[in-house]
């Protein structure tokens, strides 16, 4: 009678959970947000973004995932969710891709409250459109009451594919700047009154800069440029906004007033308000306003860099704007650093510093960063004391012209796990050592945001840590099996900027027996038994790293480029296909004014670092006085971004060049090299480009050797 009433009592719990279904169906249609060209996308359930699903604290979740896709594998992943190893969605680290024409069905419960999101983790289909919303309730329901309780998921949308996307930013095109107007120039420098500063950023041999990698041609919440929410005057309402974009950070301002933050990343935190919110790639806040007595109120998700945005509407009658951000000085960022600046003082150099709303929202800057340091937990969130300790140093770095991006210098294909043992606090701290905004998250944990807080430092899943600035988390290493710890901006994640934090397994047994928290059955062929990587199809995880699409991305992927021009006079081009480190290339220049002459050289060139490659090849030519050969060189990058290389030959002989090129307005760039050879002497050539589309141009130079021309520069 004693034991069928403990079990009675075990049981109970169970009996009153609730299974709760959903059926996700992910199809390929054309699509548009309302105004512009329908593209192609991949739809959830039909739409973009995919349905809400909802559930309380302590049911059990069972979704079934239908990939509709005539030849694409698809995957979810349950953002910011806590849930078993094998449910996590992520493929090839822990979850089975799923293929074309079949159903995963995931079944997990549902343990913690809070506003979270799923997505694809498979190549780049986020960016077309696999995203949506998860809410969980309390058992007990919302400790903070509202009248109204609404969703709204920010996101990007660009006709272009994610793929050509990537192939662009790889080749390092300034097409995307130009596209939103934000592209650096001489001119523009003299009109901001930055010559100084843009100078000095040419002699400290740093690219152009800007806030955003992408030209995107729609910002949308829910689906659509601008949305009409319900309430009612004097209504108190709730949003719980989550940032579905590939790679845009938007700032939330209401023309209402500050905006209340009452939960981030999921968890509630302390009431705070602030007038402008940044929010970056994956993290969400739930915010409340206010609606007024008369008239129709704006709440504006601005992208960061100033290039649009998307509207949310409450209440009727005669509208109001929420106020413009001010746009960001891409010559300057001086602003940005005081941001920074400004926060680091709220910190009180680490210790926790008390600060009214009316304290904060006076010293809060107009491009502000996001509110961290004022975040704090409703309880204490310290780890136990007696639990060893150990700190992991995390460098976010990158090369923005190559389109590189990875951690202490390597990217994921170089250096993809990072060893981790259960029962350990492990503390991480992130410098950034680029000039760009990278939104990391950690997948099935929670970490401690330390930024003076003490004790009631929120708990969060994403961290933005901004250019050339330091973040210092903490977690408990709770779990098991591999989970991946990556930059949320899809196009960084894609590029290398990824690692594997997994528990070590002194029980890993190889092949045939994949345990309970040991990972994936992989398919593709560098995974397939007689590969190193694998044993009969099962992975081990201290080989992950070397799996070059972990994770559902092809992270050291192989790109084509052509840029050239041809011209009256001449013609000069490159063919490239190129990986991270290295490219294959064909360069050609022939001249015909006078008599025809060609050179043309196939070589490899490895790349070492921003400013330094090297280069090994053959040279077919029928210039005078020369014949084919073999050579090796370097190129350099020297201050004011001048190009140099130098070069020898298999018949002695040497070649040295200097070029340069200079953005002299939006649209239209100078540039100049001069050359010595000491078997075919001088040449030098000086021109203008003016760029029309993405991949035409016009251009006009003169040549020492075959005199002045003109005609059409192509980059393909």
């Amino acid at each position: 009678m004693k034991t069928f009433f403990l079990l009675f009592l075990l049981t109970l719990p169970q009996l009153h959970a609730r299974l709760v279904e959903y059926d996700l169906t992910i199809a390929e249609q054309k699509w548009t947000p309302g105004d512009i060209k329908p593209v192609r996308a991949l739809t959830i359930n039909g739409g973009i973004p995919g349905p809400t699903i909802r559930f309380r604290v302590g049911d059990t979740a069972r979704i079934r995932v239908h990939n509709h896709l005539k030849k694409e594998d698809t995957s979810i992943h349950w953002h910011g969710l806590l849930l078993p190893n094998a449910q996590d969605g992520v493929p090839y680290v822990t979850t089975p891709p799923i293929q074309p024409g079949t159903t995963h069905t995931f079944e997990f419960p549902i343990t913690h409250s809070g506003t979270y999101w799923y997505h694809s983790h498979t190549g780049l289909q986020e960016q077309v459109g696999v995203y949506g919303s998860i809410v969980i309730e309390p058992k007990g329901g919302e400790a903070i009451k509202t009248d109204r309780d609404h969703v709204v998921v920010l996101s990007d949308w660009t006709r272009e594919s994610g793929e050509e996307v990537m192939r662009s930013l790889t080749r390092g095109t300034e097409w995307y700047q130009f596209k939103k107007g934000s592209s650096q120039s001489l001119l523009g420098a003299a009109k901001a009154g930055s010559l100084k500063d843009f100078f000095a950023r040419e002699r400290s041999r740093m690219p152009a800069m800007d806030i955003s990698d992408v030209a995107y041609d729609a910002f949308l919440v829910n689906g659509k440029r601008s949305i009409h929410l319900p309430g009612k005057p004097g209504e108190t309402v709730r949003l719980r906004f989550v940032n579905a974009a590939a790679s845009t950070y938007f700032y939330l301002q209401s023309a209402t007033g500050p905006l209340r933050i009452i939960a981030a990343d999921g968890p509630a935190v302390q009431p705070i308000h602030v007038k402008r919110l940044l929010v970056g790639m994956a993290e969400t806040y739930d915010v409340t306003v206010k609606i007024p007595l008369t008239g129709k109120w704006e709440i504006r998700a601005t992208s960061q860099d100033g290039s649009g945005h998307g509207s949310i509407w409450l209440g009727e009658g005669s509208e109001t704007q929420a106020p413009d951000l001010p746009k960001p000085n891409p010559y300057n960022m001086d602003a940005h650093m005081m941001a920074a600046i400004d926060q680091m003082g709220m910190m009180g150099e680490g210790k926790s510093v008390y600060m009214s709303d009316a304290e904060a929202l006076a010293m809060e800057p107009e491009r502000p960063l996001a509110p961290y340091a004022r975040l704090r937990a409703l309880s204490s969130t310290e780890l136990p004391a007696k639990l060893p300790r150990r700190t992991i140093t995390l460098r976010a770095t990158g090369d923005m012209a190559r389109y590189v991006w990875s951690f202490n210098g390597k990217t994921f294909a170089e250096e993809g796990v990072i060893p981790i043992k259960r029962g350990e606090v492990i503390r991480i701290e992130f410098f950034n050592d680029t000039m760009m905004h990278h939104p990391l998250h950690l997948h099935g944990h929670f970490f401690r945001v330390l930024m003076g807080q003490g004790k009631y430092s929120p708990l969060k899943h994403t961290i933005d840590l901004p250019p050339m600035t330091k973040r210092t988390i903490e977690f408990e290493a709770n779990e098991k099996g591999d989970w991946l710890f990556h930059c949320h901006l899809l196009y960084h994640m894609h590029a290398g900027m990824t690692r594997i934090f997994s528990y070590q397994r002194d029980d890993w047994e190889p092949p045939g027996k994949l345990k309970e928290g040991t990972n994936i059955i992989c398919n593709k062929l560098c995974c397939l038994p007689g590969n190193p990587n694998a044993a009969s199809g099962a992975v081990d995880p201290r080989q992950i790293g070397r799996m070059p699409h972990a994770g559902g991305h092809d992270h050291d992927m192989l790109y084509y480029f052509m840029e050239g021009n041809v011209q009256s006079h001449l013609s000069e081009g490159r063919l490239s296909l190129r990986n991270s480190k290295n490219d294959w290339v064909a360069e050609w220049r022939a001249g015909y004014s006078d008599e025809s002459e060609y050179e043309v050289d196939l070589a490899w060139e490895r790349y070492i670092d921003p400013n330094l490659s090297t280069a090994l090849g053959w040279r077919f030519t029928d210039f005078e006085d020369s014949e084919d050969r073999a050579f090796a060189g370097v190129q350099y990058r020297l201050p004011y971004l001048i190009q140099s290389s130098l070069q020898v030959d298999s018949e002695g002989d040497l070649r040295a060049a200097l070029g340069k090129s200079l953005q002299l307005t939006d649209r239209v760039s100078g540039f100049s090299e001069v050359e010595f050879d000491t078997g075919t002497k001088w040449d030098w050539r000086v021109g203008l480009e003016a760029t029309l589309t993405k991949q035409f141009s016009l251009i006009a130079e003169y040549h020492s050797d075959y005199g002045f021309g003109g005609g059409i520069g192509f980059r393909f």
